[in-house]
Order: structure tokens, then C-alpha cells, then sequence
């Protein structure tokens, strides 16, 4: 006999939750109980990213990430490193993380799309090298 915590065949009541993207980091917010009354005002996963909040570089990140798509074929993609020295010249490793920020935006956006060997992935569990590209329509 199972004792919780193991999955069935069925999707997990996690998986009913509503859920919303983070307005700095584009990670994905889980509904929570003590969030029931003002669920629609909660914009940031973290105290992290609430203090952050978004930048400047972090809005020149995004649209570094939409011209270097654009200049591209269509299907083509792009590592959020490009995006990173477009914006931070010589000193662009600093600014890795918040170039990974800006695709998971633009993910949540609906503008782009992040894969990992070929196949779309969810922005918000993707670890290790990712590309990002525009949303594919039609």
C-alpha cells in the first residue's frame, strides 16, 4: 500500500493549480492558500526578485534577444550568451543569468521559445544550455 507523495497514473493536484510567470525571472508561480485573496497581485516568486525588480539592462537583454532572432532565418536560434555580449560587451559573463531571465520573459510573453537538443522545454526546470528561438505559428 502507498503512503502519499507517490504518483498514479493521474496528474497531481499540483498540476490543477493556477500558476502565472514571475515578472523578473519569467519562472513559473505556483498558486498558494495563503496567496487565495490577493492571488492576483502576487507578481514575483521570490523576496530575490522582488527587491531586484527589473532593470534597465534587463529590458536591453530582451531586446537583444528579439533583434539577434530577428536577424536570423526563421526557426533559427540563438544562446542567451549572444544576447549577454551584445548588451555587456567584453564584461557579458555577469550578465548570463539575467539574459537566461529575459528569454524565460519573452517564453511567458509568448514571443520565443527555449529548447534543449531540438525539443521546446519548460523554461522554468530547463538546467544546463538552453537555445532560444521565435514561437513557431501556424
Amino acid at each position: 500500500m502507498s503512503r502519499g507523495g507517490g504518483r498514479t497514473g493521474r496528474g497531481s493536484a499540483r498540476d490543477a493549480l493556477p500558476t502565472k510567470p514571475c515578472v523578473v525571472c519569467g519562472r513559473t508561480i505556483t498558486w498558494r492558500k495563503a496567496w487565495e485573496r490577493d492571488w492576483d497581485d502576487v507578481r514575483y516568486c521570490s523576496q530575490a526578485c522582488r527587491r531586484s525588480g527589473l532593470s534597465s539592462t534587463d529590458r536591453e537583454l530582451e531586446a537583444a534577444v528579439l533583434r539577434l532572432l530577428d536577424a536570423r532565418a526563421g526557426g533559427a536560434t540563438i544562446c542567451p550568451s549572444e544576447a549577454a555580449r551584445a548588451v555587456g560587451g567584453d564584461d557579458w559573463r555577469p550578465l548570463m543569468e539575467p539574459a537566461r531571465a529575459a528569454a524565460r520573459r519573452l517564453v511567458a510573453a509568448g514571443e520565443a521559445e527555449i529548447t534543449q537538443g531540438g525539443s521546446v522545454v519548460d523554461p522554468s526546470t530547463a538546467r544546463g544550455p538552453i537555445r532560444v528561438r521565435r514561437v513557431r505559428r501556424g
